[in-house]
């Protein structure tokens, strides 16, 4: 079998459906980059329809960059950006911030957030209230139990749960299998990436397993054969480990909480329907 190397699926939209500032623009320009093209076939500019392409073009975005499909709650998110990056691009045309600037919806949306944010004051928190706040939050602070392994691709035809026990056992025996396959190798991986990619029942049945033993473990996508090569257990951070990140990340939260109500003040004046929902 051949060695390759194998990295995580990628990363670049989880920060952005946590909604930091940092990338609230970015979801808006990345996604629905030629949306401005379409402004004249918006109509009445107090309604802003969400529409079923506008739910294809999320959905594709998620799973080019994911590789999977996006849940019902990650989807929402997605399409609650567009709305807001539509309702800040809308203000910015009524406020006149498009001008000399009309083919760059992105340059208006931030004029119209930075505006906004310029009116928003952070609230005042102590210690006390940081840590109360870091105590709601712990399952994000806390070290996740992280799982090296090795997987046995076989082609489709040959990934029955029969023709991959005998794969194992004869790898378990070290005898040469009858079928081939290449070999993925997964280092240091945390429980809940595994989570996503392959299941929770998956997970948990690999962290059980014995070092150095190939198994047959079912995940949400099929059988597999795998092999546990190492195990770290994960631990409690305490809020003295990482105050200094727990600030900063109540500040992101919080002024990323109070930009999203301001723009929530902002659509009243809009009306928003949606029509690609139940697509």
């Amino acid at each position: 079998m051949e060695s390759i190397s194998h990295t995580s699926p990628a990363t670049w939209l989880q920060r952005t459906l946590r909604e930091p500032l940092t990338h609230f623009i970015v979801l808006g320009t990345l996604i629905f980059a030629a949306d401005y093209l379409l402004l004249s076939k918006r109509g009445d500019p107090q309604e802003i329809v969400i529409t079923k392409a506008t739910y294809d073009e999320a959905r594709g975005a998620f799973v080019a960059g994911m590789k999977r499909e996006p849940s019902a709650a990650e989807l929402k998110v997605l399409t609650d950006r567009w709305v807001d990056n539509e309702v800040l691009f809308r203000e910015g045309l009524a406020l006149g911030m498009d001008r000399g600037d009309q083919a760059m919806k992105d340059r208006v949306v931030f004029k119209v957030l930075t505006a906004t944010q310029s009116g928003l004051a952070l609230p005042k928190i102590d210690e006390a209230g940081l840590r109360e706040w870091f105590a709601s939050r712990r399952d994000q602070y806390d070290l996740p139990v992280r799982l090296s392994f090795e997987e046995a691709v076989l082609s489709a035809s040959d990934s029955t749960p029969e023709k991959l026990k005998k794969f194992v056992t004869a790898l378990n025996a070290q005898q040469t299998p009858e079928l081939e396959g290449s070999l993925r190798i997964f280092k240091d991986r945390p429980r809940p990436s595994l989570v996503q990619s392959y299941g929770a029942p998956f997970a948990d049945a690999l962290a059980k397993q014995t070092l150095g033993t190939w198994v047959v473990l079912e995940s949400q996508e099929g059988y597999r054969a795998v092999g546990l090569t190492g195990l770290t257990p994960g631990r409690e951070v305490s809020y003295d480990e990482i105050k200094e990140r727990v600030y900063t990340d109540w500040k992101e939260i919080t002024s990323s909480d109070l930009t999203k109500n301001a723009i929530r003040e902002i659509a009243k004046k809009y009306r928003i329907r949606d029509e690609g929902k139940s697509s």
